[in-house]
């Protein structure tokens, strides 16, 4: 039988995932002294991803002191949530911290799971009176251009009324496209229209100039939040450029997204480590950003990602962990901007990782990776599936499947057989609908 011996190396290898499967002792051990903890997803709506995510989040909070969660999601929606856990918000409650997740797909961030853990999140903290030593929730994607733009703006309004003035006037450069996105790019990279680089160059270099100064100023405002100012600024030139880089092909805007990405986990650890001493970061991102891009077709053709990135970077203060499933239900739309939708997910294709984890009989299970030389064979590449937020089972393969090694991507690789959706909460209107959705083009 094809592979027998190799499901029977799995099977010594694997430990099984019993009951509330919050067993985690080995993944923990696997982790050691690691800075950085890269927790996966083979999909955006998978409820077992979030919920076991969360589980390991908790127990990194808990048990090695992490103080960051960085996620995919954009920076303003999510720095929502972490004044809420903080503690120097608004929101009464984890669902209005959840308010401001209101675009496509809304399922992605505003989902039960999500909302159980901010609420967690929030007691744990309440129970540490050092607010520097409280766990913060961050998004760290570049989709928010525009409400980066006003939350810069409305920073500076409370702290420097004539910084809020000039930043206006540079910003004022995007007001000819009406908050969309798509439509500067477009215009900006055909020579339409001049672009805006220096202009948010300059408000970048402006705000940071005078961070020292923002950050210790007594009053109203946490200091915290000239942090949040800065990296939106950043995000903006971020954003600006990429936007121009969606006409000009995939790989580029890929690489700019993920460089973003990867900047942003570091700028958040570097400001925790510099305030608290401490800058541990579990990060939440779909396996095409944290697997390796290096193992990868993707990587071949001249892409990287945030799992290639930070492993360069940091070396063994870096774990990453993929997670796979065969069957099950997920929640996706059937085209953008479409309505959520609990779809089943056909079974993996034959020759696929998932394909041959089913065959090992185990269910769900935890398989170390990492120096795992009894499982030597699973590095000849094979499919590996991915669904984003767009799920497409009349064309499985095309649309879903690449080719990678998954030992080279991962340090270890958590799969559950057969999964369900994610259940996703009522949204409001978009803010600003006009931005391009999270994921925006790829789906992931």
């Amino acid at each position: 039988m094809k592979d027998a011996a190799l499901i029977d190396r799995i099977r010594r290898s694997a430990k099984r995932l019993e009951g509330a499967r919050t067993d985690y002792d080995d993944l923990l051990d696997l982790v050691g002294d690691a800075k950085f903890v890269l927790l996966g997803e083979a999909s955006h709506g998978t409820h077992e991803f979030y919920d076991q995510r969360a589980a390991i989040t908790k127990r990194l909070v808990r048990e090695k002191d992490f103080r960051i969660v960085a996620v995919e999601a954009d920076w303003p929606d999510a720095y929502r949530v972490n004044r809420h856990v903080r503690g120097f918000g608004k929101d009464e409650t984890p669902l209005q911290a959840l308010g401001d997740f209101r675009r496509f797909p809304t399922w992605m961030w505003r989902n039960r799971d999500v909302l159980d853990f901010v609420e967690w999140l929030a007691g744990h903290n309440a129970a540490i009176d050092e607010q520097d030593r409280r766990t913060g929730f961050y998004g760290i994607d570049l989709y928010s251009l525009f409400a980066s733009i006003e939350a810069v703006i409305g920073y500076l309004e409370k702290v420097d009324p004539e910084a809020a003035r000039r930043a206006r006037e540079r910003y004022g450069c995007f007001d000819h496209f009406g908050e969309n996105s798509q439509a500067y790019g477009y215009a900006s990279s055909l020579g339409i229209k001049p672009d805006c680089e220096d202009e948010v160059v300059a408000q970048l270099v402006d705000l940071r100039s005078r961070f020292a100064d923002y950050a210790s100023r007594n009053g109203q405002i946490p200091p915290d939040e000239a942090f949040y100012a800065e990296q939106n600024a950043r995000l903006v030139a971020s954003a600006e450029t990429y936007y121009r880089s969606m006409f000009g092909g995939r790989v580029s805007s890929w690489n700019l997204r993920d460089r973003h990405m990867a900047d942003t986990i570091d700028a958040l650890s570097s400001y925790y480590e510099r305030k608290s001493g401490n800058g541990k970061v579990a990060v939440w991102e779909h396996n095409s950003h944290l697997g390796d891009a290096r193992a990868t077709e993707m990587g071949r053709r001249g892409e990287l990602n945030v799992g290639q990135l930070m492993r360069e970077r940091h070396g063994e203060e870096c774990r990453s962990i993929g997670f796979t499933t065969f069957t099950g239900e997920v929640t996706a739309a059937s085209a953008w901007d479409g309505p959520a939708e609990r779809k089943k997910v056909r079974p993996a294709l034959e020759g696929s990782y998932e394909e041959l984890f089913h065959r090992t009989g185990i269910g769900d299970f935890w398989l170390p990776l990492r120096e795992n030389d009894s499982l030597a064979d699973l590095e000849e590449p094979r499919l590996e599936r991915a669904i984003g937020v767009i799920y497409m089972p009349e064309t499985e393969r095309q649309s879903h499947y690449f080719h990678a090694s998954l030992p080279h991507q991962f340090d270890g690789v958590l799969h559950f057989d057969t999964t369900s959706a994610v259940e996703g909460l009522p949204a409001g209107k978009p803010l600003h609908p006009e931005e391009a959705p999270e994921t925006y083009p790829s789906g992931i």
